[in-house]
């Protein structure tokens, strides 16, 4: 169980609540503030204060002024019309997140929704009743407006959830569960809808593929390593510390970790001097990606703690400010930093799938071939991995440079942060698929070269791999092998 109060949200506690279904409790100061807020916002309607989303329109609509009467249609307008997103769904998971984050949004007490609207979202978390969201439609400010509002539509008992990974009607699964949807009051349809939470909701779950890749990066390197026979000497722990990256040197460490006992690997000179960048640079490569994930991580956690909706109430209702805190482009920006660092894992992993297929570059078996000219081997595989590192590039493309007008030009300059996290969400499962490449290639090269003088460590995983792909004693359909081993990498799979 854990306790959200709208500060203290993090990495690791999101992974158990939205991975390992952990539920939520709200602790007692946050809902306290939640209900102070909500006297304020009242305070507002009954004074007939003219506030942004209290009592107007929204958007380019801000000058027209709603009546007290028609304070409950408006909120509710505004969900439906918004709720105008197209394309593939978000995956359970990152649904399961966007619910977490808005909760932990509100909870901070600057929104002004009644208790009822955040007790049910905890219910809807602790049940497991997951909105079914369109991927495709936020321009990244004024918050992610489409894919919120089809959150927010489940509260009122509208739109669809999943049911065995399936969409259903959402009053249908409410009425099964015995949970009463709501009537949204004065504000509580824009405090749903504005806020950061799909393009950081993606992120998260995006931070959480690309960390477990990147730790699995390293021993799938290691194997490879061993089956050039690589230099171990260029990850000698002063060669990092002349640099000064901690991430690094910490790569290092680790390579030597998964390479301690190998008979595989050479020395300076026994083979060779050097080794290709590909190999005498893993550290520098992949220490910078950890660089990238250490900043992404950050930015993600003061993102999932923060207030995002517009306008926020301060000081017991005295101070109402509309503001920007909606507008994506810090997300944007680290989503676009992701999706840079991790498609670089994959380019360089697939520069070491060449090396280990192209028998000018070493002496294994061409293309790892068990019959050379008869039967290809690994030949099209390394095809599959430049495609899908091409690919990337393109994904690589940064979203948030881009920009354009909406609501009359009123809202006039936006973030794009949530095709950035979209886009790094197919960039970590195109270099997963790449790195699963370049792990069936290493165990046939150690195979070639001896299993038994491998690493302990590296052993006794090629052991394990050993089961779920089999030497390659004959061709045969390889992207069922690829699958597999993709399968093994993720570190979860709900929601795929």
């Amino acid at each position: 169980m854990i306790e959200l109060m709208g500060h203290s949200l993090t990495i690791d506690q999101l992974k158990r609540i939205c991975i390992d279904m952990e539920e939520v409790i709200i602790s007692e100061k946050s809902m306290h503030d939640v209900q102070n807020s909500r006297l304020a916002v009242e305070a507002i309607v009954s004074n007939k204060k003219t506030v942004y989303g209290i009592n107007t329109g929204f958007g380019k609509f801000s000058d027209v002024i709603i009546n007290e009467e028609d304070v409950e249609d408006l909120q509710l307008n505004l969900i439906r019309s918004h709720a105008c997103g197209v394309g593939d769904f978000f995956p359970e998971v990152v649904s399961r997140a966007m619910m977490v984050l808005r909760l932990n949004a509100l909870l901070k007490g600057y929104s002004g929704v009644r208790s009822d609207v955040v007790e049910l979202l905890k219910e809807l978390i602790n049940r497991q009743v997951h909105p079914v969201i369109p991927q495709q439609g936020s321009l990244g400010a004024s918050g992610d407006l489409a894919p919120l509002a089809h959150l927010a539509l489940v509260l009122i008992g509208e739109g669809s959830v999943f049911d065995d990974g399936q969409p259903v009607d959402a009053k249908q699964v409410l009425d099964a569960k015995a949970v009463e949807p709501i009537t949204l009051k004065a504000k509580e349809g824009l405090a749903l809808i504005n806020g950061t939470q799909a393009m950081t909701a993606m992120g998260v779950i995006n931070y959480i593929e690309a960390e477990q890749l990147a730790y699995d990066s390293e021993w799938i390197a290691a194997l490879t390593t061993e089956g050039l026979e690589g230099i171990i000497d260029a990850f000698h722990p002063v060669v990092h510390q002349a640099r000064g990256f901690k991430q690094q040197e910490q790569v290092a460490e680790r390579m030597n970790d998964w390479l301690e006992g190998s008979q595989l690997i050479t020395r300076q000179g026994e083979k060779r001097v050097q080794d290709a960048y590909s190999i005498r640079c893993i550290p520098q490569v992949h220490g910078a990606t950890w660089q990238t994930l250490d900043y992404v991580k950050e930015k993600l956690e003061i993102e999932a703690n923060a207030a995002t909706d517009n306008p926020l109430i301060f000081d017991d209702g005295n101070l109402v400010i509309s503001g920007g805190n909606f507008h994506g482009q810090p997300i944007a920006f680290a989503m676009d930093f992701l999706k840079i660092a991790i498609a670089e894992l994959a380019n360089i992993s697939e520069r070491r799938v060449e090396r280990l297929v192209n028998p000018q570059l070493n002496d294994l078996p061409p293309f790892l071939s068990p019959k050379p000219g008869l039967q290809s081997g690994a030949m099209i595989m390394q095809y599959t991995a430049a495609s899908l590192v091409s690919e990337n590039k393109t994904l690589a493309h940064p979203a948030s440079v881009d920009s354009i007008p909406s609501s009359a030009n009123q809202e006039d300059h936006v973030s794009m942060g949530t095709t950035a996290a979209r886009h790094a969400g197919s960039i970590v499962q195109n270099s997963r698929k790449v790195l699963s490449i370049e792990c069936i290639c290493a165990l046939q090269a150690v195979g070639y070269k001896g299993s038994e003088k491998s690493a302990p460590k590296l052993q006794e995983l090629w052991e394990k791999l050993r089961d779920v792909v089999p030497s390659i004693t004959n061709d045969r359909v390889f992207s069922k092998d690829i699958k597999a081993v993709e399968e093994v990498l993720t570190p979860f799979s709900k929601h795929a």
